[in-house]
Formats: C-alpha cells, sequence, structure tokens
C-alpha cells in the first residue's frame, strides 16, 4: 500500500494549546481549524482528499499516511491525556471512514 509519513516532535506539544498549534502547522489545517478535537477528526478524515481543502498534506487516494510521534515516551509519561486522545481520534478517523465504505486512512508510528 502507497502512503505518506508525516513526523510529529511531540517534545513541542505541552498543552492542548501547542497540540493544536504543532498539528496546525505541520499538516496545514485551514484558517477556520476549529482548534478542538473534533475540529481535528474533520480535517484528518479528508487526508486523501485535497479538494476538501482541510490539510495541505495528503495521501494518494485510498493511501494511507502514516504519522510518526517522535519523542513518544517523554510524551506519553508527561502528557497522558493528549497521547489518549490522539490514539483514540485516529482511531475515530479511521471508524469514521470505514463506515461510509471508505478505507482507512491513518496509521500511527511512536519513535523515541
Amino acid at each position: 500500500m502507497v502512503g505518506t509519513l508525516v513526523s510529529i516532535d511531540c517534545t513541542k506539544i505541552r498543552d492542548w494549546n501547542s497540540f493544536h498549534n504543532e498539528f496546525a502547522a505541520v499538516f496545514g489545517f485551514p484558517d477556520f481549524y476549529g482548534r478542538n478535537m473534533d475540529a481535528w477528526i474533520d480535517c484528518m478524515t479528508s487526508l486523501d482528499k485535497p479538494e476538501d481543502g482541510m490539510t495541505t498534506i495528503h495521501t494518494v487516494k485510498d493511501g494511507v499516511l502514516t504519522l510518526q510521534l517522535d519523542g513518544i515516551t517523554s510524551f506519553r509519561k508527561k502528557h497522558p491525556e493528549l497521547y489518549a486522545a490522539i490514539i483514540e481520534c485516529s482511531a475515530f478517523v479511521n471508524w469514521r471512514r470505514i463506515n461510509v465504505g471508505e478505507p482507512a486512512v491513518l496509521a500511527i508510528s511512536f519513535s523515541n
């Protein structure tokens, strides 16, 4: 399966504000991004649909984008709520797509 790899430096994430700052900057979320997890899910659901205008980074149609979380060990210990949100909301992105007959679009990889 063809896809894209995008790294997030989790050492830059210290709270919800920096979480949304980092993801918005890396993925190029639109100016109207709501800076909450519902908005995050909306943006990430369209990773293979550039025509939606929800991100500037895309994977090929029906491809998978791998989200590599760098510095994950420390991040998971310091910010368990943020860590859980990434895991749960990534799973929801895939469930949402599968529920309407589309393939999963998001995979997660960890790096220390």
